[in-house]
């Protein structure tokens, strides 16, 4: 795929002038996140909250109060990515890009994406069918209750993939070296058994499990989106689910301690 070797430069330019396309496939080799902005008020809440789940929300980078770029994403955080959602009262509304809309007491947390470990599936022989189909990938909203922080708590969500029977293990043991993108899943099989409809996908595109395949679902980042919705916290900017923030951070790389960027001059 041609932006399978774009740079996350490069593909940060494309967004900010127009292409709005899910970012499975893109920057093969670099770590893709999604974008939690919440007020000040809130931010410590959700820093809590996000330790306390790791594998849903595990932390690449936070930003200081109205920052707009971070240690690992030094793009601009209104434009740069392929697709938002702005949180009003719990409702929320898609936009293109959200220059308008980002106020100078909103906190920005990166936090990592299953996205960034396919190239390591596929180099391992285990085939990725929403980016076979050119889809996004498939979100549900599970059973599966999160620890809560303060004013912030709500469900998992979990991307899936359906992955052939023999080569299960094989995926969990990819997946595993990558903690800072949800590392390995945390259900196999058995959707029932965290509430979920294969058929009626809560985000991103419907794919279809075919027989002598396990459907395998890793803890997704758009947790925070689901608990800002439930926890009532009146205002937050995020990505649209499965558009992602692609950084300056090599996939394979640990992203050290998240800290807090300098504040725009």
């Amino acid at each position: 795929m041609e932006v399978a070797r774009l740079t996350p430069a490069q593909a940060r330019a494309r967004f900010r002038h127009g292409e709005k396309v899910p970012t499975a496939g893109w920057c093969a080799g670099w770590t893709q996140a999604n974008l939690i902005a919440v007020p000040e008020e809130y931010a410590g809440d959700l820093e809590r909250f996000a330790r306390l789940n790791p594998a849903a929300c595990p932390l690449v980078d936070v930003g200081e109060p109205g920052a707009h770029s971070t240690r690992w994403f030094p793009g601009d955080l209104r434009t740069d990515l392929p697709g938002y959602r702005v949180y009003r009262e719990g409702v929320a509304q898609e936009h293109a890009e959200v220059t308008g809309q980002w106020r100078e007491d909103l906190v920005p947390f990166l936090i990592g994406c299953t996205f960034t470990f396919e190239e390591a599936l596929l180099a391992a022989g285990v085939p990725v069918r929403h980016l076979e189909l050119g889809r996004n990938v498939t979100m549900f909203v599970t059973s599966i209750v999160c620890e809560p922080a303060g004013r912030i708590s709500g469900p998992m969500v979990v991307s899936m993939r359906p992955i052939p029977d023999h080569l299960v293990p094989a995926a969990i043991e990819v997946s595993r070296r990558f903690p800072h993108a949800h590392g390995e899943p945390v259900h196999v099989g058995s959707p029932e058994e965290i509430a979920i409809n294969l058929d009626k996908p809560d985000f991103g595109d419907f794919v279809e499990v075919r027989p002598g395949e396990t459907p395998v679902f890793w803890a997704c980042g758009v947790t925070p989106q689901v608990a800002i919705m439930v926890s009532g916290v009146p205002y937050a900017i995020a990505h649209l689910p499965g558009h992602m923030a692609i950084t300056d951070l090599s996939a394979d790389r640990p992203p050290g301690e998240a800290r807090r960027a300098a504040r725009p001059l």
